[in-house]
């Protein structure tokens, strides 16, 4: 495999920015292209540096391209970037033109966790029709829940204005339930593998989502197993959210 840190210009973002990226070695070409999104307290290299992400990209003959989105939480911020246009709009874009991979939507994937899968949720459900398939792992599913929590914290209360205004209202396009409410009968429907560990302190989030997405979508699989919210349990999830995802003649032997 070829890993290289992309530094590039956003327009979007306006400003130099980059990614972490995982590609087959020349002259083999990725098959598929997943975007793989780091969670909170990460950063784009984060995926593999903790994980064998490497392995397991050569494994299905997938490019990986893992962008920096700072604490964003995957949005277009009421006070800063427009972090979720650049990952939906823009870097698939940027990734086609200027890495030479895939990004139709029968080969264009998406994933993270904790955040990321937040994120990753987020991207398949208000465009259902961009990407093959979600994989959310460990996901924060309502944001609102997580507004509960910093009720007392005015730091991150202080973060959360920045990210949803002084009033910090939810809209809908920031709420995975209001999106998933919209899709009616979709007209691509993404593959979906959500796993999350049983002793997570998300467990019921991930439950929950699972449970939703599957009366609104054909193909969802639910995993769980002891686990924590930690790398142990990511790096042992991402690979089977890979098989689960990935179309049936490409996943490995």
């Amino acid at each position: 495999m070829a890993c290289l840190s992309w530094t590039f210009h956003s327009p979007s973002l306006r400003m130099a920015t980059h990614a972490f990226v995982v590609l087959p070695e020349y002259p083999a070409q990725p098959q598929n292209t997943l975007i793989l999104l780091h969670g909170l307290s990460g950063a784009c290299d984060t995926w593999n540096r903790r994980t064998s992400i490497e392995r397991y990209a050569q494994k299905h003959n997938l490019a990986v391209i893992m962008p920096e989105v700072q604490r964003s939480w995957y949005t277009d911020m009421v006070y800063g970037l427009p972090y979720f246009t650049f990952i939906t709009d823009e870097l698939p874009r940027l990734a086609a033109n200027t890495l030479r991979v895939p990004v139709d939507p029968a080969h264009l994937y998406v994933g993270g966790l904790s955040m990321g899968g937040y994120g990753a949720l987020k991207c398949a459900l208000t465009y259902p029709e961009r990407y093959a398939g979600c994989i959310s792992l460990s996901a924060r599913c309502s944001v609102q829940n997580k507004l509960k929590l910093i009720e007392n914290d005015p730091e991150q209360i202080r973060e959360w204005q920045a990210i949803l205004g002084e009033d910090l209202t939810v809209k809908p396009e920031n709420d995975l339930y209001a999106l998933l409410a919209r899709i009616q009968k979709p007209a691509a429907s993404p593959r979906f593998y959500v796993a999350c560990g049983t002793e997570d302190f998300l467990y019921s989030e991930s439950v929950e989502m699972a449970a939703a997405l599957q009366q609104t979508f054909g193909h969802v699989e639910y995993e769980e197993w002891p686990g924590v919210h930690d790398w142990v349990f990511w790096d042992a999830a991402i690979p089977r959210g890979l098989i689960s995802v990935l179309p049936r003649e490409e996943k490995a032997e």
